[in-house]
């Protein structure tokens, strides 16, 4: 174990987000409406990295739910992001850890979606081992029932993780071909950009074989400990086919982060079961540099702290990567 390296801001407190009297009215009434009574509290979500509205509203009946908004004509990227998860959340099997979806609305030139709330927290870092066990306990049963998932959710048309990589994932290469500029380096992996275009090549590789869906952006934001301290997982937005171990690899940055024995947890969970020997290298080398050149493009929409988190991401996944491959 090492000493904990924590983000620059935690992540229960990374958003920035508009408040519930801040939504213009005619959206406000339209939510309590479907809603079934006024709205008497709201709670704004802290975690995550975008500018929509997310929170629990409580209404004047006792009623309790989980909403997310966002206006169509400044972030239509959240509208189409928002619809695409109330569609995969229909679709997930019923006894996953994930939010229940209600209802969407499209009210005042917004978007909503609404699923029930949950209650729990974002863990904290250093990780509590026993919400860390939970969760890995939790993507366990995830990626056990998304190896062979339902035929409406494959029916949406999923993207697949290995074309994923190659459009959107891999940096390194367009950094060594000049079309990106290089990010700042630690020494430890400064001459070592070969080396990393040839490992973040491998993921597509490796992700090309994969049959079984994945959230596909699996980090501690997206992540809930219950009240009876089990892991809920949330904003599956992201879905996509793809092995099971790149999702696995994505969470344990902050474990790594956290000084715990990163490698032996990734080794003994069964989502790594059958993967390449090098497919946790592959997978750090890919997100450092997805992480690492995106911290320097954040779009306006985004929350003022991602690009701090991005760079404290990519550089933890460069890190770990660094000590596996002993380059310092």
């Amino acid at each position: 174990m090492s000493a904990p390296l924590l983000p620059p801001v935690p992540y229960h407190a990374s958003a920035l987000r508009p408040s519930w009297p801040e939504l213009p009215a005619e959206l406000r009434a339209a939510i309590a409406q479907r809603l079934g009574a006024p709205v008497v509290t709201a709670r704004v979500a802290g975690a995550g990295f975008t500018r929509g509205f997310a929170a629990v509203l409580g209404t004047a009946d006792g009623g309790r739910a989980f909403v997310k908004a966002a206006p169509a004509a400044e972030q239509p990227h959240l509208v189409d992001w928002y619809a695409r998860e109330a569609a995969i959340l229909d679709r997930l099997p019923v006894d996953l850890p994930a939010p229940r979806p209600r209802w969407t609305l499209a009210a005042a030139g917004w978007f909503v979606l609404c699923t029930d709330a949950v209650d729990g927290h974002t863990p904290g870092l250093p990780w509590v081992p026993a919400e860390l066990d939970a969760t890995l306990a939790g993507y366990a049963r995830v990626a056990d029932a998304l190896a062979d998932p339902p035929t409406e959710l494959t029916a949406l048309g999923l993207p697949h993780l290995a074309d994923l990589a190659r459009s959107d994932i891999l940096w390194w290469e367009e950094v060594a071909a000049g079309r990106e500029p290089p990010p700042p380096l630690p020494t430890s992996a400064r001459g070592r950009l070969p080396e990393l275009v040839e490992l973040e090549s491998l993921l597509p590789r490796y992700a090309a074989g994969a049959t079984g869906l994945i959230h596909g952006d699996l980090r501690v934001d997206n992540v809930l400990i219950g009240m009876d301290g089990r892991a809920w997982f949330c904003d599956w937005t992201w879905v996509c086919v793809g092995p099971a171990w790149f999702d696995l690899a994505g969470l344990l940055l902050t474990a790594y982060a956290s000084g715990l024995d990163a490698d032996r947890l990734f080794a003994a969970h069964a989502a790594a079961v059958g993967a390449p020997p090098d497919a946790l290298d592959a997978t750090l080398a890919a997100l450092a540099g997805y992480y690492l050149t995106g911290a320097a493009a954040a779009p306006p929409t985004a929350s003022p702290h991602q690009p701090a988190h991005q760079r404290w991401s990519g550089e933890q996944a460069l890190d770990w990567l660094a000590r596996r491959q002993g380059w310092r």
